[in-house]
């Protein structure tokens, strides 16, 4: 007979892995000071997650925070109150340790120095070696699709191209996660479509999570695997809405013509403007 006051055995069997989030975002504030002793709340109780290899998009009005928040995580400025973490670290020791790569609208290239010496440039200032940074800097024009373009200069590029280069250059010393504030914003529509397309096969390849500002609702569907709307000021979350294409769906461009997609904008479109979203995969007819 079994004593059924002694606890059960333990098993043998493991547990399931626990995966560390890529990023947490707890009770985040940002007030700014301004004039005259003045005040302005850029971000209030900001709470947030991302899982490692997530696509996360930020998306709300001009002024609502987007960019704040992002410079918050990347710790190139600091929250009021609350806490940020990345992969288990303050904002600032992830920093240090290079935990994430960072673009911006402007490409941001330095125009003495060519494609490859462009790519090199965040190894070359942490001390790499001279064969080593040719080496990943190679690695990284294939992946952007710019073999042909390596000893070219920026001001002979085009604007897309100059995006490939900073992505590239984004991602010289291999972070899990990329910081990415509208880098495609600048760009022509057709451009700025091939350039999702090339977002989403090196973040295929390269497995690292992002997350994504963007004023583009189609964009933020495209590219997402959640889109986070933002209020107007001061920016507050009002909806997470999750993009389920379906399963086994390739974000190409024929994805543009499926009816998930169309559901998914339209999902985007209603958090932004307060009202109940359709459930993604509605019949639009």
């Amino acid at each position: 007979m079994t004593d059924s006051t002694q606890p059960p055995a333990a098993s043998s069997a493991p547990g399931p892995a626990i995966v560390e989030p890529a990023i947490v975002v707890s009770g985040a504030n940002k007030i700014f000071q301004v004039a005259r002793g003045a005040e302005v709340r850029a971000l209030d109780d900001i709470n947030l997650s991302v899982a490692p290899g997530e696509f996360v998009s930020l998306i709300g009005p001009s002024g609502c925070g987007k960019s704040t928040l992002l410079r918050l995580i990347a710790d190139l400025d600091s929250a009021t109150s609350g806490d940020i973490t990345v992969f288990g670290k303050t904002a600032r020791q992830a920093r240090i340790d290079q935990e994430y790569g960072i673009a911006f609208q402007s490409a941001g290239l330095l125009p003495w120095r060519t494609v490859q010496a462009n790519i090199e440039l965040p190894l070359e200032l942490h001390g790499v070696g001279k064969t080593e940074r040719a080496a990943r800097a190679e690695e990284l024009i294939e992946l952007v699709g710019l073999t042909d373009f390596r000893s070219r200069f920026p001001d002979q590029l085009s604007g897309g191209m100059q995006q490939r280069v900073a992505i590239a250059r984004s991602l010289a010393e291999r972070p899990k996660l990329l910081l990415m504030d509208e880098p495609f914003g600048a760009l022509d529509e057709m451009t700025r479509e091939r350039m999702q397309q090339e977002l989403v096969r090196i973040c295929s390849e390269t497995g690292a999570a992002v997350v994504f500002v963007t004023h583009s609702i189609p964009e933020a569907v495209f590219l997402s695997d959640r889109v986070v709307v933002m209020s107007p000021r001061p920016g507050r979350i009002v909806d997470i809405v999750d993009i389920d294409l379906g399963p086994g769906t390739e974000r190409s461009e024929v994805l543009r013509e499926n009816p998930a997609y169309y559901a998914g904008v339209i999902a985007v479109r209603e958090a932004l403007h307060g009202r109940a979203a359709a459930p993604l995969g509605a019949d639009l007819r």
